[in-house]
C-alpha cells in the first residue's frame, strides 16, 4: 500500500508540476484508481518515447540519404538545389508534396502509379457511394414527405379527438352532477316518505284510502265498466223486440238482475273507498 501511496504521489506531483496536488480522500479505492491511472499513463508515456525516438531516427535516416542523395546529384550530373531555376525548383518542390501526399517512399513513377490507381479507385468507390446515397436520399425524402402528410392527418385527428373529449368530458361532468343531485333528491324523498309512512301508521290510517288503494279501485270500476258497456248493448238488443213475446221478457230480466248485481258490486266497492 505505502509503495503504491508513493507511486501516485510522485505521478501526480509530475502531472500537476509546480501546482500544487488537489486534496482529495484517502482510501483503498481511491488508491486503487489513481494507481491504475498511474499504470496507464506510464504505459502510454513509454509508448510516446518509444515513438519519438523511433521517429528521431527515421528523421536522422532521411537526413543522411538526402545528404547523400544531393552529394549524389552534385558530383555525377552537377546539380544541386541552388543551381535549380525557379520553374525546375517549383516542379521538385510539386513532385515532393505529390510524394507526401500520396504517402510514396519515393518520387519514381513505379511508386506514383500504384499511389494514383489506388486514389483513382477510390475515387470510384465514393462517386458509386454518393450514387447511392442520393437514391437513398431522394427515397427517405418521398418517405419523409408522406410522413409529415401522415403526421398531419393524425395531429387533426388527435386535435379533433381532443376537442370531443372535452364536449364529452363536459356532458359527462354535467350528468354527473345531475346524477349527484337526483340521487339526493331520491334520498331525500325516501326519508320523507318513510317519515310519512310512520307517521301515518302511529295515526292507525286505513290501508284501503292510499293513493294506490284508489288508484287499484280506479283500476277495478273501469274494467266493471269495461264489463258492463257489451252488457248494456246486449240489453238494449232485446229492448228494441217487440213485448209479445215472453222468452224475451225473461231475457230482458235476466239482464236487468245481471246488471244490477254489476251496480250492486260497483256501488259496495265505491262505498268501501
Amino acid at each position: 500500500m505505502c509503495e503504491k501511496i508513493k507511486k501516485v504521489n510522485n505521478w501526480l506531483a509530475s502531472v500537476f508540476g509546480d501546482q500544487p496536488v488537489p486534496q482529495f480522500e484517502v482510501n483503498s479505492r481511491v488508491m486503487d484508481i489513481l494507481y491504475q491511472l498511474t499504470e496507464t499513463s506510464e504505459a502510454r508515456c513509454s509508448d510516446t518515447a518509444l515513438l519519438i525516438e523511433d521517429l528521431k531516427q527515421k528523421t536522422s535516416e532521411y537526413q543522411t540519404e538526402a545528404i547523400y542523395l544531393q552529394d549524389v546529384l552534385l558530383e555525377g550530373v552537377g546539380l544541386s538545389p541552388t543551381s535549380l531555376s525557379k520553374p525546375a525548383a517549383d516542379y521538385v518542390s510539386a513532385l515532393v508534396d505529390s510524394a507526401m501526399v500520396l504517402g510514396v517512399r519515393d518520387t519514381s513513377l513505379g511508386s506514383f502509379m500504384p499511389a494514383i490507381n489506388s486514389l483513382t479507385n477510390e475515387l470510384l468507390e465514393a462517386e458509386k457511394s454518393n450514387i447511392r446515397l442520393e437514391r437513398e436520399l431522394g427515397a427517405l425524402r418521398k418517405t419523409l414527405g408522406s410522413t409529415l402528410v401522415l403526421r398531419a392527418d393524425l395531429q387533426e385527428d388527435i386535435d379533433s379527438t381532443a376537442k370531443s373529449q372535452a364536449v364529452e368530458g363536459s356532458k359527462a361532468e354535467e350528468r354527473l352532477l345531475t346524477m349527484d343531485f337526483v340521487a339526493a333528491k331520491t334520498a331525500e324523498l325516501t326519508i320523507k316518505l318513510k317519515r310519512s309512512e310512520a307517521e301515518l301508521t302511529s295515526r292507525n290510517m286505513d290501508k284501503s284510502i292510499t293513493h294506490q288503494a284508489i288508484v287499484q279501485l280506479a283500476e277495478e270500476v273501469g274494467t266493471l265498466n269495461t264489463e258492463i258497456i257489451p252488457l248494456r248493448k246486449k240489453l238494449e238488443s232485446y229492448l228494441d223486440l217487440s213485448p209479445s213475446p215472453s222468452l224475451a221478457q225473461v231475457k230482458i230480466e235476466e239482464a236487468k238482475r245481471e246488471l244490477a248485481a254489476i251496480d250492486s258490486q260497483l256501488e259496495e266497492n265505491l262505498n268501501f273507498s
